[in-house]
């Protein structure tokens, strides 16, 4: 079993590799509604498994089967609309925007996120007699974390704008960070089980 820090890592590669990219792609205005939502969806995600719910992820395997696949699958289509990202400044455009929702529901289709949550609540929570007291710190501040790890990638990648806006650096950039993704993708898929 891995780590709980270890765990940590891996869960937030994908929210902080699209931070980085909407932010180096749209700027740090439009990578706002995703950069907030991450630690919204991890909240509630934590929340339902500290009421107990995410044990129905670990007692069934074919909702486990559906994360996994339905997760693997968004990082891919993220991915591949990132390959083809060419020009920054894409405000108007569908390629690389992802709405407040979407960011909230990629925190439910990574099983590493489950895992992390569940593992959070096993260690900390569950069977302690100040449990609401433990839920009461930890929410805000796993929370918080989610969020400044998403700004901190996403202010990178803002501040590496106008250097990519000259020559192909662009393209290498996004190609990079959809590379980052597709091996995302196949480590979560693959470590699931």
């Amino acid at each position: 079993h891995l780590s709980i820090r270890r765990q940590r890592q891996m869960c937030i590669r994908d929210s902080t590799t699209l931070s980085t990219a909407l932010a180096a792609n749209r700027g740090m205005k439009s990578a706002l509604q995703f950069i907030l939502a991450v630690p919204v969806g991890w909240g509630i995600l934590l929340a339902i498994c500290m009421a107990g719910v995410g044990n129905l992820v670990l007692a069934v395997p074919a909702l486990r089967w559906l994360i996994v696949l339905s997760g693997t699958l968004y990082l891919l289509w993220m991915a591949q609309r990132l390959w083809r990202t060419h020009e920054l400044n894409q405000v108007d455009t569908d390629r690389l925007n992802i709405t407040f929702m979407q960011g909230v529901a990629v925190q439910f289709l990574n099983i590493k996120a489950w895992m992390l949550a569940l593992s959070v609540v096993a260690g900390w929570v569950a069977g302690k007699p100040d449990t609401l007291a433990r839920c009461l710190i930890l929410l805000p501040v796993m929370m918080s974390f989610g969020l400044v790890s998403n700004l901190t990638y996403a202010l990178m990648g803002s501040l590496l704008r106008e250097w990519l806006a000259k020559g192909v650096r662009l393209i290498a950039f996004n190609r990079g960070m959809s590379l980052a993704l597709v091996l995302t993708a196949y480590w979560m898929f693959k470590s699931s089980f």
